[in-house]
């Protein structure tokens, strides 16, 4: 866990804590439904966390997801978050370009509205 400090223009970081991944058992989002930066780390004692945003939230239990499939295997349980958002096989993953993905599907919806109202001549 890292403290962010600001002393006028300047800022710093100290590290207050420091966890092996193998130890954490889960991660809890608390509410999934809403747009909140509140998240509990569970161990051997749960940590509550404020994260910077709600993206910078899942920005990190993506992280950690991808850490501990790679490194451990081990069923690491995440809780009370939208899953489209975790997880890499997700087309609306951020390693799929989502604003591309989603940019494609507005253009082909926005063709298909606009072929259905133009008349057709017989």
């Amino acid at each position: 866990m890292v403290k962010h400090y600001r002393i006028g223009l300047d800022e710093k970081y100290e590290v207050t804590k420091k966890w092996s991944l193998n130890d954490l058992r889960m991660i809890d989002g608390k509410e999934a439904d809403t747009d909140n930066p509140f998240f509990d780390l569970h161990f051997k004692k749960v940590y509550s966390l404020e994260a910077y945003s709600c993206a910078s939230k899942y920005a990190f239990v993506r992280t950690v997801n991808k850490l501990n499939h790679a490194y451990l295997k081990k069923d690491l349980r995440i809780v009370n978050f939208d899953s489209t958002y975790i997880n890499d096989d997700s087309i609306w993953s951020s390693n799929n370009k989502d604003c591309l993905v989603l940019m494609r599907i507005c253009f082909y919806a926005f063709n298909l509205v606009c072929l259905s109202l133009c008349p057709l001549s017989l």
